[in-house]
């Protein structure tokens, strides 16, 4: 009987070291993700704390550790240097484009996925090719291209004259900049203006977009298509009330996407946009001049610039998941 109960103690404290034993495996893992994630968040936090930083205290030799905190910067940005003007040139660009990418992309995407024809194949597998070409590489070109069509198209008389009655509105003539943006909105051309800059990003985005929402596609039970065509539904019937309806997810995983892309984008910006159409990362160049580096500014505007991103991908997470785990691996 003793030899029976020692033989059970022996048995449950085996048991109990099996279960406490450490899985360094995991340990690496999750001690991985942390270094990671520190390497992504401290140039995030150094640019916080700096932007409530004076100049003196950033540019001093010595790291100065405790400092007393300001809002100078943010309050020079929101007051003197014209933000809502900016923020309403990023937020027009951003949403416009988007919009048209998923307008455009969605057929094209629905096409790839469910109909048959030629070089079908091709531009399946070919798509993201496109997308690897830098845009800077076709900056100059596309500055040359808008320039001959905006000289041919909005420079046409029913163009000027619509100019002209815009600019004599009540919205043109108040003083503000929330006035100035959106009678600009309506006075928009290919140069200078944020039309072209638009047109240009929904083509940058669009193979990504197609190749995204084509896997979304393929997950849809083509049962429910054939189902609808019998009830007598015409293809595009049976993708505005089966198929949109079904890709919502995907929609939302290719939205944050282009609109992150257009949001933070800069080259492009600078060279298509004019003073008064200038979105909000070419304007922190700004704060770089004869007089130097306004550092204090410039971590403000980019701590106001990081944070609408940041929140979108933090309350999106799932959706971002879903896209590149499901959707995004088809095709």
């Amino acid at each position: 009987m003793t030899a029976l109960t020692t033989s059970k103690v022996q048995n449950q404290a085996g048991t109990s070291r099996k279960k406490t034993r450490i899985k360094w495996k995991t340990v690496g893992h999750y001690a991985l993700l942390i270094v990671m994630a520190l390497i992504i968040l401290f140039p995030m936090y150094m640019m916080g704390i700096t932007s409530f930083k004076q100049q003196v205290v950033i540019m001093s030799k010595e790291p100065v550790w405790f400092f007393a905190p300001t809002v100078s910067n943010y309050q020079q940005i929101l007051e003197n240097e014209h933000f809502v003007r900016h923020l309403i040139s990023s937020v027009y660009v951003g949403i416009v484009s988007t919009l048209l990418t998923l307008f455009i992309s969605s057929w094209a995407a629905y096409a790839i996925a469910r109909m048959r024809f030629p070089g079908r194949g091709l531009m399946a597998n070919t798509t993201l090719l496109v997308r690897m070409v830098p845009p800077a590489v076709l900056t100059v070109p596309i500055f040359a291209l808008w320039g001959q069509w905006e000289n041919i198209w909005f420079q046409s008389p029913w163009h000027t004259r619509f100019i002209e009655w815009v600019n004599q509105t009540a919205l043109c003539m108040a003083n503000g900049d929330l006035a100035d943006a959106v009678c600009q909105i309506f006075a928009d051309g290919l140069m200078d203006g944020r039309l072209g800059l638009i047109l240009f990003y929904s083509a940058l985005n669009l193979p990504f977009t197609v190749w995204l929402l084509v896997g979304f596609i393929q997950q849809i039970p083509v049962d429910l298509e054939e189902a609808a065509i019998v009830d007598g539904c015409t293809p595009f019937q049976v993708f505005r009330k089966i198929i949109s309806p079904l890709m919502r997810g995907g929609y939302a995983v290719a939205a944050i996407f282009t609109f992150r892309i257009a949001w933070n984008e800069f080259i492009l910006a600078l060279i298509l946009t004019g003073r008064l159409t200038y979105t909000l990362p070419v304007k922190t160049t700004l704060f770089m001049d004869e007089a130097g580096v306004r550092w204090g500014l410039i971590m403000a505007m980019g701590t106001l610039i990081l944070l609408p991103p940041l929140i979108l991908t933090f309350v999106s997470a799932r959706q971002i998941i879903q896209g590149m785990t499901a959707g995004a691996v088809k095709g």
